[in-house]
């Protein structure tokens, strides 16, 4: 990991198999939907680029309609496989991003299956990855663990969307800070289990 604090043109996020069929067996669905929107909504403000995968979204569905309004123009690609940069269109677009993208901010599911595989192929290629643990879920919770655990010991940094979002934004009174603050004083209704 490179020393100091992420700087947003540094930064892409990447929002994996947010379905609908997918996330009705996740654990925590509804609060890692509602920061997967928020942390969309937040790279959005902060002109980060975002890419969104579906796995196979013919058999497995559309994407959660929360999180699909929020990535309304967002290049989203559709893939068979769990590491989606093996996606070749994936690929190319992570190829045409600028140079000074080192960094990847993962969000969606499963942690332990596609997030996890997709995570080792950005790390393979000599990117950074961050994952948003809240924003992150498996069908089991403990899965959800293992899988950031794993990727942590192998150099992924783990850690909330505020973390993120705040190592981000740098400092208070910018107008980005005034558009997102809104966003972060957000509670949930349901409990964080991350």
């Amino acid at each position: 990991m490179r020393a100091g604090l992420l700087q947003p043109e540094n930064v892409c996020l990447q929002v994996i198999d947010v379905q609908e069929s997918l996330m009705a067996g996740v654990t925590a669905a509804e609060r890692v939907t509602t920061r997967i929107v928020r942390m969309v909504r937040c790279a959005t403000h902060l002109g980060i680029p975002i890419i969104a995968n579906t796995q196979y979204r013919k058999g497995l569905g559309p994407t959660v309609p929360a999180v699909a309004a929020v990535l309304a123009g967002v290049p989203q690609y559709d893939k068979l496989t769990f590491n989606a940069l093996a996606d070749q269109d994936t690929a190319a677009h992570f190829a045409r991003l600028p140079p000074a993208v080192h960094t990847v901010a993962l969000v969606g599911i499963e942690t332990h299956i596609c997030v996890y595989q997709t995570a080792m192929a950005h790390l393979s290629l000599g990117r950074q990855v961050w994952l948003v643990a809240d924003a992150l879920s498996s069908r089991h919770h403990q899965d959800h663990l293992a899988g950031l655990a794993r990727l942590q010991a192998v150099g992924a940094s783990v850690g909330p969307l505020e973390m993120l979002v705040f190592e981000l934004l740098g400092q208070a009174g910018t107008p980005s800070f005034k558009a997102i603050q809104p966003l972060l004083v957000e509670r949930d209704s349901e409990a964080d289990c991350s």
